[in-house]
């Protein structure tokens, strides 16, 4: 797995693409950032002083033209099950593109429909039943100014913005314990239990970080509140720099688990909803 580029149709357009498992390349007692385009992908399989001897997270990044879709997910009990998933979507990957190609009005609701129809066939819930452990898995999309996502599990994204700032808003969506894909699988039930949604982004600067529990779960869990995770970007010119130090901060407080981010920024220049008695609302005020 690794950086690659996909070729989605006969006139030779491209997005590119980043696939990762743990189960390759583990990065115990090491911080490792990749991109894929403007997309970070940050990776730390645990301090070996804590007893981390293994990493079961996995990520997944595509960047089109106008849009991004970015999966991630923490593996419990192996790996086998990231693989699949991560398998699964590639396998997916030109039909997925030709939804994300459509207009903004329809691709959130095809695509969410497309998804359950692939994880809730008979042969993907079959394979599931072939691999040891099970997986959180957090899906998400940027199309113009909205940010759609599809999480099972206890993955978190977070949108990261001055005025959400303001009103103590920064994660996206919550921690869903006991829901997972694979062995145990919540699309083998009557009613498969997942979460969805859409956010409208802010205008100016949104950043979209999501990551693997790694990060909340060590030393006095600092990053249990969302303000030290806003926090760590407020001042940084690269988001690089933001990742770092988020993983630093697992390595010397000696996390034990796998800790995985993916993040990048979006400039939205269109305006945004606001209360119909603000002054000037409707107005475009972009601050980047």
């Amino acid at each position: 797995m690794g950086d690659s580029m996909f070729n989605r149709n006969k006139d030779k357009t491209y997005f590119h693409t980043f696939e990762w498992s743990g189960s390759e390349i583990q990065f115990v007692d090491e911080i490792k950032i990749d991109s894929c385009n403007h997309v970070q992908i940050g990776r730390y399989g645990g301090n070996s002083k804590a007893g981390a001897n293994k990493n079961e997270d996995g990520a997944l990044v595509w960047t089109g033209a106008d849009w991004e879709l970015s999966m991630i997910l923490d593996g419990h009990d192996s790996s086998e099950s990231v693989d699949l998933v991560i398998r699964t979507i590639q396998d997916e990957g030109k039909s997925i593109s030709k939804i994300l190609d459509k207009p903004v009005e329809n691709v959130f609701t095809i695509l969410e429909s497309h998804l359950l129809s692939v994880f809730q066939s008979a042969e993907f819930i079959e394979e599931c039943e072939k691999v040891k452990g099970e997986t959180a898995c957090l899906i998400c999309v940027r199309k113009e100014k909205y940010l759609w996502w599809f999480s099972v599990g206890d993955c978190l994204v977070y949108l990261l913005h001055e005025e959400l700032h303001k009103l103590g808003q920064y994660k996206v969506n919550q921690r869903q314990f006991y829901e997972w894909i694979g062995f145990v699988n919540t699309f083998s039930l009557p009613v498969p239990c997942y979460s969805s949604g859409i956010r409208e982004l802010r205008p100016g600067r949104n950043t979209i970080l999501m990551l693997t529990d790694g990060i909340l779960e060590c030393g006095k869990e600092h990053y249990q509140d969302g303000l030290n995770i806003y926090k760590e970007f407020s001042d940084v010119t690269k988001l690089e720099t933001g990742i770092r130090r988020i993983l630093q901060h697992v390595h010397d407080n000696l996390g034990s688990d796998s800790a995985t981010i993916i993040c990048w920024e979006y400039i939205n220049l269109f305006s945004a909803q606001y209360p119909s008695d603000l002054p000037n609302r409707g107005e475009s005020n972009v601050r980047v």
